[in-house]
């Protein structure tokens, strides 16, 4: 059994969902103290007991510390089946989180997956939906990775509610990826609002254009409004087309000015592009379980975070392979692994 320390490095949800994930990949039995330890409410809350579930649900695993506040859990997994599943992660919890988890182990299952989940779509300190849709999803593919997402709902903080439905095909192997300098051809997005008024969309989008505008970019942004929510909420969403995709979101606030929001997603877009990185540090997190899966992999990303450092530790551990990094935490780095 593997031993991990929940509280290493970012010490927090990352850690607990890419250690099942991957002991479900590999079915590696796992232990995992100090869960979120340094955390003002320590031990499992809601959104990180749904997504161990979800992945136990999918490897049939056996879990033993499976209940809030738990800060230490035995995760015994069995074989990876397709099928159909079901999640709600209930209020506002991340879906895409979940997902994270669920996907890397998933694509490996004997026949497709086909996962309903409900939560929130687009939502603070995580990715939104369309970035999983149109960032993360796209580099996977560059891997031999095949999935299909719809959005059938979105949902917000705090109501949360939303609905999506994603179609796992199975592979036998992923292949390697090499992604280093970034080609940008192209900048798209999408602007949403639900349950408001028509123009909070349109000034998040026109906010975004001007500021890439000033800094020499055109963009084709999307404008998307619908009632089809529990509760009010918007954001905006953007990425490169080219050689590969990076990302700048933001997501909607009361009492903050749509201006701002679509301001501060373009800005974050640009920071990426300033780096001349082929992802990400968003991206750069997501790859790595991945990178170590397909082997002779390297990337570099526009800043290595403290939740990537933490992804290449538990990687590491469980799966047994060598990153190499030229840098350090807050740095343009190039992440390798033969």
């Amino acid at each position: 059994m593997i031993e991990i320390d929940g509280s290493h490095g970012e010490g927090g949800g990352a850690l607990l969902r890419i250690s099942t994930a991957l002991s479900a990949l590999t079915v590696n039995p796992i232990h995992i103290t100090n869960i979120r330890a340094n955390r003002p409410k320590a031990g499992l809350m809601p959104q990180h007991l749904n997504a161990v579930k979800a992945v136990a649900c999918l490897s049939d695993a056996r879990v033993e510390g499976l209940e809030i506040e738990s800060r230490e859990l035995f995760f015994y997994p069995g074989d990876v089946n397709g099928g159909n599943y079901n999640i709600d992660v209930k209020t506002a919890g991340s879906i895409t989180l979940v997902l994270q988890a669920f996907m890397i182990p998933a694509v490996f299952a004997d026949t497709p997956v086909n996962i309903t989940i409900r939560g929130g779509t687009d939502v603070r300190w995580s990715p939104p939906i369309n970035y999983l849709q149109y960032v993360t999803l796209p580099v996977l593919k560059s891997m031999g990775y095949n999935a299909e997402l719809d959005i059938i709902r979105r949902g917000h903080y705090p109501r949360g509610g939303g609905m999506v439905k994603v179609k796992i095909n199975p592979v036998k192997k992923l292949k390697p990826i090499n992604a280093c300098n970034l080609d940008v051809d192209k900048i798209r997005g999408i602007s949403h609002a639900v349950k408001l008024p028509e123009h909070v969309a349109v000034r998040q989008a026109e906010s975004a254009e001007k500021v890439l505008k000033s800094r020499g970019f055109d963009a084709e942004i999307e404008i998307e409004n619908s009632d089809n929510a529990l509760g009010p909420g918007s954001g905006i969403v953007l990425w490169t087309e080219g050689n590969t995709r990076i990302g700048g979101s933001s997501v909607g606030e009361r009492g903050v000015r749509a201006e701002k929001v679509g301001q501060k997603a373009a800005e974050e877009l640009l920071y990426h592009i300033s780096q001349g990185a082929a992802v990400d540090k968003y991206i750069g997190d997501q790859i790595i379980p991945y990178m170590a899966i397909a082997g002779k992999s390297k990337v570099k990303t526009a800043e290595l975070t403290l939740h990537a450092a933490t992804n290449i530790f538990v990687t590491e551990k469980i799966m047994g392979k060598r990153f190499e990094v030229d840098g350090e935490v807050g740095e343009p780095v190039t992440i390798k692994i033969n």
